[in-house]
């Protein structure tokens, strides 16, 4: 994944914690029915988020172990296994870490 694609995907994401998390506070006192709505599907979202995360966090670490694997002797392909596996188990940690400060937030403001 290039960086353009990483910093355009985290900028998405960020964009929609901070809406959801923006609609959970500012309606915190009544409960209309278009933001229960909007609500509901930030909370899909946000479910089809790590279950798609998860596959793609091993595709990326396997891809990272077979180019490791494979490089034959060669240092930059062994160097970009390395990164590739580095980079994709923070990014997963980093969504996880996502998820567990927004449940934090959210039992904080229930």
């Amino acid at each position: 994944m290039s960086k353009k694609t990483f910093y355009i995907t985290f900028t998405i994401f960020i964009f929609l914690v901070f809406l959801h998390t923006l609609s959970s506070i500012s309606f915190a006192w009544g409960d209309p029915q278009i933001v229960s709505k909007i609500t509901s599907a930030f909370e899909s979202i946000k479910d089809w988020l790590l279950k798609i995360a998860t596959p793609a966090a091993a595709v990326a670490v396997g891809t990272g172990v077979f180019m490791k694997k494979f490089s034959f002797g060669d240092e930059e392909k062994i160097r970009m296994g390395k990164k590739l596996i580095k980079g994709s188990l923070f990014s997963y940690a980093f969504i996880l870490a996502i998820d567990l400060i927004l449940s934090a937030i959210k039992s904080l403001i229930s």
